[in-house]
């Protein structure tokens, strides 16, 4: 299939527009159903973007191939498009392409041998799904690395609010920690908790682990660095609420909060004994 070919293999089917795009229609029943809504809340113009990816495909421009499906995975990931629609469209997109260099060989290959008819087919065929198959890598790789980064951003901003620091007075604040702290969870604590003692001027940072009832040793010995952090800024860590079974834990494990944060009781305790001794002060 030379160049010049193919540009006349895209100007058949541009030339049949109406009738490719009605024929494509009429093979995604499920997409043509939903193509209006697809381009009111995405602005996706499915049957603009068809013809171009059957541009790219048998003009074999891979490098804009590829640059499309990249453009189309974002597109579809971040207007939360089903890809269920998106393979049904393709491989709808293929079969009418197939159709169409059918029409177009019916008036084109006249004068060719059997054997030369044969090569010029299966080159074209294997050029054309694999056209189509490298598009639809991209597409989902795409589509997967905005989806992954979109969920990390969520899950970043959940977890910062899941450390909430307050403020009770301009010095002392106060730490409620809540569910599982797990690795992750124990760096965004490490730097929320960094961060708002030198924004926040704290002097007295107030932990409540009531509501944690287990911590594996590796997030405990993080935890232990985070206190030695608090400490190295100035600012005494105070632990309350540990609870039974995670004190056994450390017993059995050998570890303790004692070297750089004081340990008190429950969190209500602790405020009565610095809201008094502020006011005595």
């Amino acid at each position: 299939m030379e160049k010049y070919e193919q540009k006349k293999i895209t100007d058949f089917i541009i030339l049949h527009r109406e009738d490719f795009q009605n024929k494509l229609l009429s093979e995604a029943v499920e997409v043509a159903a939903k193509i209006n809504d697809i381009l009111q809340s995405g602005n996706i113009d499915l049957l603009k973007n068809a013809e171009k990816l059957v541009t790219y495909v048998v003009e074999r421009k891979e490098t804009e191939l590829t640059s499309f499906a990249q453009q189309e995975g974002v597109a579809w990931a971040k207007h939360s498009l089903t890809l269920t629609l998106k393979l049904e469209w393709v491989h709808a997109i293929r079969r009418t392409l197939w159709h169409y260099l059918f029409e177009y060989d019916q008036q084109n290959t006249f004068g060719l041998s059997i054997s030369d008819y044969r090569e010029t087919f299966f080159q074209m065929e294997k050029r054309i799904n694999d056209g189509i198959d490298k598009f639809l890598n991209s597409f989902f790789i795409s589509y997967s690395a905005y989806k992954d980064e979109l969920i990390n951003a969520q899950r970043k901003m959940v977890e910062h609010l899941s450390v909430p620091i307050i403020p009770i007075n301009p010095h002392i604040a106060v730490l409620p920690l809540i569910g599982v702290i797990d690795v992750y969870r124990v760096h965004t604590i490490e730097e929320k908790v960094l961060t708002d003692i030198s924004n926040l001027k704290i002097r007295t940072l107030i932990m409540d682990l009531s509501a944690i009832t287990d911590m594996d040793i590796d997030v405990i010995h993080h935890f232990q660095r985070v206190l030695s952090g608090v400490s190295l800024m100035g600012c005494e860590a105070v632990i309350t609420g540990l609870r039974a079974e995670l004190v056994r834990k450390m017993i059995h494990l050998d570890v303790s909060f004692d070297e750089h944060a004081a340990t008190k009781g429950t969190l209500q305790q602790t405020l009565a004994e610095y809201f008094k001794d502020g006011l005595h002060s």
